[in-house]
């Protein structure tokens, strides 16, 4: 799924028509992420204190998309995401390797983890190469390759809190995601998913 925002230049803020609440930073954004007209940040600086991007855009934000304070894009240097239109991050937290896609009017409650990679081998012996590489005084270059799957939640779907979206997994449009469910595999549209590992439950 691709949701191109309205046009607007990542550091420069459009007007927010009767709006005039200082909740909502207008501080400059990182030159590769491109926010649609309408959409409102509160805190820039927490939010994209992990952002590390190399992609351009390695974030595009559509048109209206209300992004409170909790929210953290970390955001690895070959990783992307795309938030459609009128979406409400609440207070999500991201981890992208790859490509992670949210649909239009979708809303990411409080401390939703929404993850394409799984940031570490699970092999024994690469993990221990991974922590060692990783440690102080390691070699960060030397790490085994992460290893990514695409994450797409579809237009007006909605996840509770706490729930966590592993990588691979789809949710189709309209889908639910139950507060501190643990999301797998895919949940088909307009259906509703709950448990650990989730599994659909209407």
């Amino acid at each position: 799924m691709t949701h191109e925002p309205t046009p607007a230049l990542s550091a420069q803020w459009p007007d927010l028509p009767g709006s005039t609440s200082e909740i909502w930073d207008r501080s400059p954004l990182p030159p590769n992420v491109v926010v649609g007209e309408g959409c409102r940040i509160e805190r820039i600086a927490e939010t994209f204190d992990g952002f590390r991007s190399r992609r351009d855009p390695g974030l595009k934000l559509g048109a209206g998309v209300d992004v409170y304070h909790w929210t953290a894009f970390n955001v690895e240097p070959d990783g992307a995401i795309s938030i459609g239109d009128a979406s409400v991050l609440v207070g999500p937290i991201f981890m992208c390797a790859g490509d992670i896609d949210i649909g239009r009017e979708v809303v990411l409650s409080y401390n939703v983890v929404v993850a394409d990679c799984d940031f570490h081998p699970l092999d024994p012996v690469a993990r221990r190469e991974d922590a060692i590489a990783c440690a102080p005084e390691g070699d960060r270059s030397s790490r085994p390759p992460l290893e990514t799957e695409p994450v797409a939640i579809g237009d007006g779907a909605r996840v509770g809190i706490g729930a966590i979206v592993l990588k691979g997994v789809r949710i189709g449009a309209g889908a639910r995601v139950a507060a501190g469910s643990v999301v797998t595999r895919d949940v088909p549209a307009g259906m509703s998913a709950a448990g650990n590992p989730a599994g659909v439950v209407a």
